[in-house]
């Protein structure tokens, strides 16, 4: 996301004005008028909590007529927020996080940079969590009938909830993943400059091809994958695996999918491959494998569709993993976004990735989906390899970064989703996009979510064929 130039004084003229303009109600209100008061109260509150939190880097927030900074060393991740609409507050105060994500996409504040922000959030997490926690579940407890009677009715909600619904356009995805279409991360070698080779030397045309191609040839070699092979996919994307394993491997593939516009373009792209005859692609929930699936299969494999699944249900996944798998010579290839084990509960709150982009999802631990294999297949898998991918995912999500910014316009869009033609409605779209680039960028850069993908194969099978 292009840097927004910092403004000059305490708040911009242009802005001064656009804001009494639009909020001249809630600044020439009573300060006893409960709305005035509430957010009186947010701002107040945050503040004094960001005093103490910060202790990495160094924030300055403008505000309507005010400048407040936080931070003990100028010059280290300097960080800008402006504040266009005191609803900011209220988000912040009762939705932390999820707020935050709110705020921007609606425009009710914007920052110097998104990723630089997200840094000095992960960099302070602890106390930032810690103080906010205590400080605002008292508060929320408190007031929260006053937020819904104020904040929870608004246009700008309105907007949020519709742009939550529009992502199963392909016309969206095919504006920023590669021409594999893989909806996961890339793996970069030395040949693309490496997991930081963009911001050393800048991106280069298809180097995302390259390192999807290579992510697709891993997994297809770690599931040892032969002439002939039967494999079994969980989730299809649009089909960029079950092609290159049909075609330069020699397999046949079953691949689930729940959406009706992946299972379409999916067969599109099969056809224009000329092989229909080797990749059937079923519109099916993972639970609803027919009985002939029953030891079928060669090889099993799933990218990043776990998120999906649910702690509750990892047991039934792996027990329907061990069904469909050959009773011997069969193995499984399973990744997944996850959370590193002291961040792991079975309990995940909304934040804006379950608000905004895969509600009701759950991220794994690798040592949660080691234990339900194990256990939902009573020790009939043997762990083979656990590689951790996440160092890669950065670069993967910064490059569909660019390539939405490139290849995305509002006509192409709203002609799927006619309301994306009032401009405020893209432009919290886009938003959107980039806010997810950005958060989870930092989040893998910063630990707190990893990458793992974890291979099985059946009790006493030889890792490799090596006599």
């Amino acid at each position: 996301m292009p840097s927004v130039q910092p403004p000059c004084g305490p708040f911009p003229q242009s802005a001064s004005k656009a804001l009494k303009t639009t909020s001249t109600s809630l600044f020439s209100s009573s300060l006893t008028s409960p709305r005035s008061w509430l957010v009186s109260f947010a701002r107040t509150s945050i503040t004094s909590v960001l005093s103490d939190a910060i202790r990495i880097g160094y924030l300055t927030i403008y505000d309507y007529d005010s400048t407040h900074s936080y931070g003990r060393e100028r010059g280290v991740n300097d960080v800008w927020l402006r504040v266009l609409n005191d609803n900011f507050w209220l988000r912040i105060m009762f939705s932390g996080d999820l707020g935050f994500s709110e705020a921007y996409m609606i425009g009710d504040m914007e920052v110097s940079d998104l990723k630089s922000v997200m840094k000095l959030w992960l960099d302070n997490q602890a106390a930032m969590e810690e103080t906010l926690s205590s400080t605002f579940s008292k508060i929320s407890a408190a007031v929260s009938g006053l937020y819904n009677c104020f904040l929870g009715q608004t246009k700008s909600q309105a907007r949020l909830n519709a742009i939550a619904s529009y992502d199963q356009s392909n016309e969206l995805f095919k504006a920023f993943l590669s021409h594999e279409m893989m909806y996961s991360c890339a793996l970069w070698s030395d040949a693309e400059g490496g997991v930081r080779g963009d911001l050393e030397m800048g991106p280069t045309p298809g180097d995302l091809e390259a390192a999807q191609r290579r992510k697709i040839h891993h997994v297809l070699r770690k599931a040892r994958v032969r002439p002939g092979h039967r494999i079994l996919e969980f989730g299809s994307g649009w089909g960029g695996l079950a092609i290159e394993a049909a075609r330069t491997y020699g397999c046949e593939v079953d691949t689930l999918t729940l959406s009706i516009e992946q299972k379409k373009l999916a067969e599109e792209r099969i056809k224009a491959a000329g092989l229909e005859g080797r990749i059937r692609v079923h519109l099916m929930d993972y639970r609803e494998i027919p009985a002939h699936f029953e030891k079928a299969f060669d090889a099993f494999i799933s990218i990043e569709m776990l998120e999906h699944v649910g702690s509750k249900h990892y047991n039934t996944y792996f027990k329907l993993v061990d069904f469909a798998l050959k009773s011997s010579n069969a193995t499984a290839v399973v990744s997944a976004s996850t959370f590193p084990e002291s961040r792991y509960t079975g309990y995940q709150s909304e934040d804006f990735m379950r608000r905004y982009m895969w509600p009701n999802s759950c991220l794994p631990s690798a040592t949660a989906l080691i234990t339900a294999a194990q256990s939902a297949s009573q020790g009939r898998f043997t762990l083979e390899g656990v590689e951790n991918h996440a160092a890669h995912y950065p670069r993967t999500l910064r490059e569909w970064g660019r390539r939405l910014d490139k290849n995305l316009s509002q006509d192409i869009i709203s002609k799927e989703y006619p309301s994306l033609r009032d401009h405020l409605n893209y432009d919290a779209f886009v938003k959107k996009w980039q806010y997810l680039f950005a958060y989870a960028g930092a989040g893998f850069a910063k630990g707190y979510i990893t990458c793992h993908m974890l291979t099985f194969s059946r009790e006493n099978d030889i890792p490799e064929f090596c006599d």
